[in-house]
């Protein structure tokens, strides 16, 4: 009954702020000129007409269309907005799903009462903000997760079409379809028994996280060959999703569907810092409520840190090579330098360009966050299990050479969604969180503009 009290609350939020938005924000802002333009030559039926500075395909185009078929959905700007609140409403739900997957329990039977964790989650402001405005963030993420909860139910032709339809909305989320088959093959491999009266099945080398070390790795990687045969014909499905991508990329001449000249792929590695300090900076509240609390997470990464002689070398040594890669790799992105409209313009203009020493100054503060949310997430997982994310992330954020909160959406919705044991103290502390920064960057971007600039994500 709380939860469905709670998703109502979330669903009526949803649609009050939208008709707040709708009537102070009347004309498209920001990517919205070049979506909402495009979205309704798709309702006219001008399926060859294409503005060349959009970088994405026209998944969310596509939705937009056919609502307006099945439902008589008009395609003016507050409608086209409905179409994407819609896709923020379905979250929880789907996200239930998810989270039920890595705690390992059944799912509620009713999709109106999804858990309070998942609502809560679907509130998480980044996924929120754009959600309520014309953009491709919302159907994007529910269509990743929506892949990930089918490849946990071994249902993989499914979860392989709606990766295939994730990838209409970002290209990109290939990899979180690669993800998808890959986290459910750990925990395949992890639980599966034999059958009655049938010899054991072999076994992937994956100890609990928290108790392995780097030999663990190593004789991981070596026990994983024999299993292939095991986990194979599962990749079936995904192997043509890969197909459909490749002879894209082909035809296209690249992955950046528009606007080539301004969206070139960098090696861009302190993206990667960025993104650990960002799930900090949002994720706190869950990150300190593993037993113990904050006093025992910064003994433990303090250990893990300087506990012994030699990894107090291996922090060094860490230290030094993000150092260059500091040096050598970050990127001054023109966009970034140019809109102050964003708050990340601020964050790097006030923070990151302060003193040319900061960057460096904030390296062990990175390596200590990734020693938290390791020993979160890795508390009722296995090695393979905790650092799969990682590895999916990497490919994700490595060539994207612009500082965006976006771009870091999805991969903190899946590092989130494996925590386990969450208090539910820590969860109203989170909700209070997410609710707080929404209210605030809401109420900035519909209530003090600047003129015509209003500030957002």
């Amino acid at each position: 009954m709380a939860e469905a009290i709670l998703y109502a609350a979330f669903c009526g939020v949803c649609i009050t702020v939208l008709k707040e938005l709708n009537s102070i924000v009347s004309e498209p802002y920001m990517d919205e000129p070049f979506h909402v333009p495009q979205a309704q030559s798709y309702c006219r039926g001008e399926f060859l007409t294409w503005d060349p500075k959009i970088t994405t395909p026209p998944g969310l185009y596509v939705m937009s269309l056919l609502l307006k078929r099945v439902f008589m959905f008009k395609c003016t700007l507050p409608m086209l907005r409905l179409t994407t609140v819609l896709a923020l409403l379905s979250l929880p739900p789907v996200l239930t799903h998810l989270l039920c997957f890595h705690k390992r329990i059944r799912p509620p039977s009713s999709l109106l009462a999804p858990s309070i964790e998942a609502v809560i989650l679907g509130g998480f402001p980044i996924a929120w903000f754009f959600g309520l405005l014309y953009y491709t963030e919302a159907p994007s993420l529910v269509f990743v997760v929506w892949t990930a909860v089918a490849a946990s139910q071994d249902r993989h032709w499914l979860a392989a079409l709606l990766g295939l339809i994730s990838c209409t909305f970002r290209q990109t989320n290939v990899i979180w379809v690669l993800y998808a088959y890959a986290s459910s093959q750990l925990m395949y491999l992890r639980f599966r028994r034999a059958a009655p009266g049938a010899p054991p099945p072999r076994k992937l080398h994956d100890p609990p996280a928290l108790a392995a070390g780097p030999g663990d790795l190593v004789r991981s990687v070596l026990s994983a060959p024999v299993l292939l045969e095991d986990i194979l014909p599962s990749l079936v499905p995904y192997t043509l999703v890969l197909a459909v991508f490749g002879a894209f990329v082909v035809w296209n001449g690249g992955i950046v569907l528009g606007d080539k000249a301004n969206h070139i792929p960098a090696f861009h590695v302190p993206q990667l810092y960025y993104f650990i300090a960002f799930a900090t900076a949002f994720g706190w509240p869950i990150l300190v409520s593993g037993p113990g609390g904050p006093h025992s997470l910064s003994r433990d990464v303090w250990y893990r840190m300087f506990g012994n002689a030699r990894r107090i070398l291996i922090t060094a040594g860490l230290s030094i090579l993000m150092a260059v890669t500091v040096k050598l790799f970050t990127i001054h992105h023109p966009f970034l330098l140019a809109d102050n409209r964003h708050y990340t313009f601020y964050l790097w203009r006030r923070i990151y360009m302060f003193h040319p020493l900061v960057p460096y100054v904030l390296i062990p503060a990175y390596i200590a966050c990734g020693w938290a949310w390791f020993l979160r997430v890795g508390r009722e997982q296995t090695l393979l299990q905790t650092l799969v994310l990682p590895v999916f992330i990497i490919p994700t954020l490595l060539p994207t050479p612009l500082l965006e909160p976006r771009y870091f959406l999805i991969p903190y919705i899946l590092l989130r969604s494996q925590v386990v044991e969450t208090p539910r103290w820590a969860l109203a502390l989170e909700g209070v969180w997410y609710a707080a920064i929404n209210a605030v960057t809401m109420g900035v971007f519909l209530y003090l503009p600047r003129g015509d600039i209003r500030f957002m994500w």
